[in-house]
């Protein structure tokens, strides 16, 4: 007898029917089972287990050797949405292969990518990201994720999720910092790098983000089933960052029980909690606590797993097959993605800088110099490397090659004698007759690491005993770095900088980790061999110098790190400035995770990438021999210094006149700049708005001798407005090649729709009745023509009646802080006589106003004109004692005012909060 399949085994059946049938056969406990990030399975029904989370960021990661691609800032700078799709594919593809050979191992819902906008490259986990622009961000991110999902109709060959919603760019205190977001930054910069590759249907899920957002955990954010599940095309999932739902009573605060926090997060659109490893049993705890408390209902718990449950039947698992069945580990690392590594890695390149020199030509001795210079990277998020080629090796296979790594070789020497490293591994000394030999390493920011000569292994510390056993600096908590504090007479103290412990000399004469600084020991450096004067003397006797510099990805910033400097580490850089001044043939090549700054300001060529996986020497060696033209084009602004930044937790782009759409300032090198060996002409730039489309075209030109790539990029730029608008803004770009003397037209079109502001006084997009200017060029600041074009739009009224605290126009002094646990912000003011303006607040007729407010001390809110200091009070209202989320209403008689008025909202004290204020009631 043939036994019937349910109807949700059913392929031909609509997935709705199909998701229905499945949770009316779940009984609610194994629905909460369901909840985790560890799916129990449901045996009787013949479901599996499940996971979510496979790091993928830029290759398959944490699971072994297999293909490792550029960084995604790296991608991101090819500027090449096809290129980015297919490393996508090759990634997916390697997910499978490994999901196929162990589904527990390797789960389908990968957890990338990160399109957090870059808006400031402090931020320790830069690399992750694409652009401190969100459009570009966001077509980069549905690019990829594309390329994870798959092409097959109706099935998901991986689940690509985005990383991290929302407002997260710092390290910092990052699980209790709330992120200042006004309403404008919200809408215009950071919600639409999410809605691109959730609209199009590129990316099935979402994981909020650590931090706090307005004064709520970003877990517990409305804008997840407001706003996000809105654009889904199907049903969003959402998994929280690994820990992040424990947070929400400690060190947040948030809630005082987990049952209590956890029902918040269910309710606001939590699908799967990431908590507490493989162990589901204290998270399933409280979600049934809060089930028995009232706090969820059944209701609550099957929204979240149709969630979940959609994400895995879009996955094939309950189908007899899938198209992808058949992938196996001949993709992993297979000859085709060791080409497409190489290919990203070679078009990744940016040329920030040349007088010439580059490409080369008639080099026969080539001197390869740098801590970075025959070794390859790997960041938290990347795979383990099958193979490594590095700088040194793809250039060795080109011409004759010498190499020093210009790190200085040192002896050190306690007061119980010189310090040797035990041949074995093991244990650090002082007492030797014979001191032993360290080279030094500079990552920068003060972080320095040792590796013993004897065994060409790292100095770490395990336990409390420093060791030499080492590779290099790795793992999530790093332990093979330290910091140098002078000491007297030329002596140094060691402190290691993951513990903070200092390195003292024990009876026995090992090197230890003590806890006082009185106990750390002082010692003496000597430097036997310069790594500057070595690296001068090997330059001298080439035809050209290459020195490779750069970061450590797990060093001076990474997660759980930021960084407090862009300049290149200092001994790094004294290395530059020796080979430039013993031979003027000398090319920098940076390799990092993030803009830097350097001292040397006569380099005849500089060239960065990202860390560009297992390829980048064949990459590097392609683009400097000429056999490719750079095609790399910066998506984030090159400051020339972290002073031109404003502080880390600034989150108000417009504010603080951040990113290239608003930073007034010269940068170093702008956003979208990138230098080709070759020379473009562009002309006739012709504009004309076609109904709601403005069209654009323009003839760009290869005036070189030479082939070459041309990123044509167009900006918009707003000349009237109600509002502080972008000095530019990316609107779009075409990357074209061109044989010399060849010419293309290219052509924008640009939804008219698409110039909108989030216009406050309404709580909406507006495009507005103003004069426009398009400019097109090579960046953000090299544009080449522009023409002027009027936009028939709306024009903003005056406003009235109830207007929204955090709907202000600008602000002094202020923090937005969470109306209620729910829903809504309010602002809170941070010192006296802070304050919030209203632009043209119409008061025609009102005799009085309403304010909701608060705070726990009391205090006094005025309403000025014109001025927070010395303009007329027309009102003021004395705030009384509340609770945290008490806001009262007060009354207070408006005097003497009529018409269109500019109102600035004054807090005479610290600590009042203020959600609205209402001058249409009463009146």
């Amino acid at each position: 007898m043939i036994m019937q399949q349910p109807p949700f085994r059913d392929p031909a059946a609509p997935l709705r029917d199909r998701i229905d049938d499945l949770m009316g056969r779940l009984t609610l406990e194994e629905k909460v089972g369901l909840l985790h990030q560890y799916q129990a399975p449901v045996e009787r029904l013949g479901l599996g287990a499940f996971r979510t989370g496979t790091e993928a960021l830029h290759g398959l990661a944490w699971l072994g050797p297999a293909t490792v691609f550029p960084q995604a800032i790296g991608l991101a700078s090819t500027w090449d949405r096809d290129l980015v799709r297919r490393v996508g594919a090759a990634t997916s593809d390697e997910v499978l292969a490994f999901h196929h050979k162990d589904p527990a191992g390797a789960g389908l819902n990968v957890w990338a990518p990160v399109v957090n906008p870059l808006r400031d490259p402090r931020w320790g986990r830069n690399e992750e990201g694409y652009s401190e622009d969100p459009w570009l961000t966001s077509v980069m991110a549905t690019a990829y994720a594309s390329g994870l999902r798959g092409s097959a109709p109706g099935t998901l060959k991986t689940a690509p999720t985005l990383k991290h919603f929302l407002a997260y760019n710092n390290e910092t205190d990052r699980c209790t910092t709330s992120s200042n977001l006004p309403p404008r930054v919200l809408h215009e910069y950071e919600l639409p790098a999410f809605r691109g590759p959730i609209e199009s249907g590129a990316a099935v899920a979402v994981m909020p983000s650590y931090n706090l957002v307005n004064g709520r955990p970003a877990h517990l954010s409305p804008l997840i089933g407001r706003v996000l599940r809105s654009w889904a095309p199907d049903d969003l999932l959402v998994v929280s960052d690994a820990y992040a739902p424990g947070n929400l009573t400690s060190p947040q605060n948030y809630h005082d029980s987990l049952p209590e926090a956890y029902a918040h997060a269910i309710k606001a659109g939590l699908d799967s909690f990431t908590q507490d490893d493989d162990r589901s049993e204290a998270t399933l705890g409280h979600v049934r606590a809060a089930l028995a408390r009232g706090l969820l209902d059944e209701r609550d718990i099957d929204a979240a797993v149709r969630h979940t449950l959609s994400v895995r039947f879009r996955l094939g698992e309950f189908d007899p097959s899938t198209p992808y069945d058949d992938i196996n580990d001949n993709v992993v690392n297979c000859p085709e993605h060791q080409a497409l590594a190489r290919e990203a890695a070679r078009r990744s390149f940016v040329l920030l800088h040349n007088d010439g020199l580059l490409p080369l030509r008639d080099v026969t001795k080539l001197a390869v110099i740098g801590q970075l210079g025959d070794t390859l990277m790997e960041d938290w998020y990347s795979g383990t490397l099958p193979y490594a080629v590095t700088a040194r090796a793809g250039l060795a296979e080109r011409c004759a090659t010498t190499f020093c790594e210009a790190v200085d070789r040192v002896t050190l020497t306690a007061d119980a004698g010189p310090v040797t490293a035990d041949p074995a591994g093991g244990p650090l000394r002082a007492g030797a007759a014979e001191p032993g030999l360290f080279d030094l390493f500079d990552w920068g920011g003060g972080a320095y690491a040792l590796r013993a000569v004897a065994t060409g292994r790292f100095v770490s510390v395990e336990g409390t005993t420093l060791v030499n056993d080492q590779p290099g600096p790795n793992g999530w908590e790093v332990r093979q770095t330290f910091r140098m504090e002078e000491r007297p007479r030329g002596t140094h103290a060691l402190r290691h900088i993951s513990s903070g412990c200092y390195v003292g000399v024990a009876e026995d004469g090992v090197l230890r980790l003590v806890d006082d600084a009185d106990q750390a020991a002082w010692l003496a450096m000597d430097v036997v061999r310069s790594g500057t004067d070595e690296a001068a003397r090997l330059a001298a006797e080439a035809d050209v110098a290459v020195v490779v510099v750069g970061d450590h990805p797990l060093v001076n910033g990474r997660e759980t790190e930021d960084r407090m400097t862009l300049a290149l580490a200092s001994a790094q850089d004294a290395v530059v400035r020796a080979v430039r001044k013993a031979n003027p043939r000398t090319v920098m090549v940076i390799t990092s995770g993030y803009p830097l700054t350097w001292t040397e300001g006569d380099l005849p060529a500089v060239l960065w990438s990202a860390h560009g996986g297992q390829e980048y020497g064949h990459a590097l060696a392609e683009v400097l021999f000429g056999d490719a033209d750079p095609e790399g084009r910066l998506t984030q602004t090159w400051y020339r210094s972290e002073q031109e930044l404003p502080d880390l937790l600034d989150y108000d782009i417009i504010a603080s006149d951040a990113t290239y759409q608003y930073f007034r300032g010269v940068p170093l090198h702008p956003f979208g700049h990138g230098l080709s060996y070759t020379t473009f002409a562009y002309a006739d730039l012709r504009v004309r708005l076609a109904g709601d489309v403005l069209e654009a075209e323009v003839t760009v030109t290869n005036t070189g001798e030479r082939p070459g790539v041309e990123v044509v990029q167009f900006y918009t730029h707003q000349q009237r407005s109600r509002v502080k608008q972008p000095l530019r803004r990316l609107r779009g770009f075409e990357k074209v090649r061109l044989e010399p003397g060849e010419s293309r037209t290219v052509e924008l079109r640009l939804p008219v729709a698409d110039l909108a502001f989030w216009d406050v006084t309404r709580g909406r997009f507006v495009v507005e009745r103003a004069p426009h200017r398009l400019m097109v060029g090579r960046s953000a600041t090299d544009l080449r023509l522009s023409a002027r074009f009027d936009v028939e739009g709306e024009v903003i009224p005056p406003q009235s009646g109830l207007l929204r605290a955090a709907d202000h126009d600008e602000y002094d002094a202020i923090t937005f802080v969470d109306e209620t646990r729910q829903d809504g912000d309010a602002v809170r003011s941070d010192a006296e006589g802070a304050w919030i303006l209203f632009r043209q607040v119409d008061l025609t007729g009102a005799a009085t106003c309403v304010a909701r407010a608060g705070s726990t001390e009391g205090g006094m809110i005025t309403i000025r004109l014109g001025d927070p200091l010395y303009g007329r009070p027309v009102a003021a209202f004395p705030v009384p004692r509340t609770g945290r989320y008490d806001h009262h209403a007060v009354t207070a008689s408006l005097q003497g005012v009529d018409g269109v008025h500019d109102l600035y909202v004054v807090f005479e004290d610290e600590g009042v909060t203020l959600t609205e204020v209402d001058f249409g009631a009463g009146a």
